[in-house]
């Protein structure tokens, strides 16, 4: 079981550069890679995204790249044609103007007109560099992972506790739930009796009333669902990913709680079914934090 959360460090150091990747993760709903590098490895941020993507499944990831490069740079000239040509025309203007002028524009002396080359450094990322790179978030990678399964078995822990809260909440709900009925059948009995005092009870008229309220009161489906999901909760557990499994698990919890308060007319099964209640919320919060 894996938390959403986590950070990781991955380093690369040589005499030529110093490469370092840092991976932090936290929760979403859905995968969402956001690499943030320099432009050195614009390229390669697919490849950052599809590494990552093995990893991880759900959780918003901050991948950040920094590079300290102490090769020599190759530099880049590049001519603005258009702006020589602008040049030129002024200097032809020129000419006619003052034909008594000398002439000597010259290829070199248009090279030194502003703006005509400019300079570009031309930082490639090189196969070493691509390397480096992917072995650095390899390990970064390595890290968060590490991270993210010691805080995973933290949250297991904390949810099998709830579970067993649960577990005992339903149990007691189960013992309490035959009782009710009983209880109903008494207090209708003298209710009636209270009422019509000194007049013959209707035997089977009160056991009708019984049987119809015990019909709508039972529970019977409700525990064994709930039941069955406790049962669902620690196979998926073990296996991975689990947060969206855990995720619709815990509404077919809520579910099923819902159902036993609105028909419980009795006080404890209304307590527990409130307990219960309180019980999944936590457990619903802790499975937001979970792969």
């Amino acid at each position: 079981m894996y938390s959403m959360t986590g950070y990781g460090k991955g380093e690369w150091k040589s005499e030529a550069f110093d490469l370092t990747v840092e991976v932090k993760s936290v929760n979403n709903r859905y995968l969402d890679v956001s690499v943030k590098a320099p432009k050195l490895f614009l390229a390669y941020e697919d490849r950052v995204r599809g590494a990552v993507k093995e990893k991880l499944t759900r959780g918003h990831v901050d991948v950040f790249v920094s590079f300290t490069d102490r090769r020599k740079e190759r530099v880049m000239l590049s001519a603005d044609t258009e702006t020589a040509r602008a040049y030129v025309e002024a200097a032809q203007t020129l000419k006619e103007a003052f034909p008594l002028l000398e002439d000597d524009l010259t290829v070199l002396a248009l090279m030194k007109c502003p703006d005509v080359l400019k300079t570009e450094e031309c930082p490639t990322a090189d196969g070493d560099v691509l390397a480096a790179l992917l072995s650095a978030l390899d390990l970064a990678l390595a890290g968060l992972n590490e991270m993210r399964l010691r805080e995973g078995e933290k949250l297991r822990e904390d949810l099998c506790a709830r579970m067993g809260t649960i577990a005992s909440l339903v149990e007691k709900i189960r013992e309490r739930a035959p009782l009710v009925a009983e209880n109903y059948a008494k207090k209708m009995t003298e209710r009636v009796r209270q009422f019509l005092a000194g007049t013959e009870i209707d035997e089977s008229r009160l056991l009708t009333e019984v049987a119809v309220f015990t019909d709508k009161c039972n529970i019977d489906e409700e525990l064994t669902r709930l039941s069955s999901h406790i049962e669902q909760f620690y196979a998926i557990a073990n296996t991975h990913p689990v947060g969206r499994k855990l995720d619709f698990l815990v509404q077919e919890f809520n579910r099923e709680v819902n159902t036993i308060c609105s028909k419980s007319n009795d006080l404890i099964v209304t307590e527990c079914g409130l307990s219960l209640k309180n019980e999944i919320e936590k457990v619903r919060e802790q499975i937001q934090n979970l792969e």
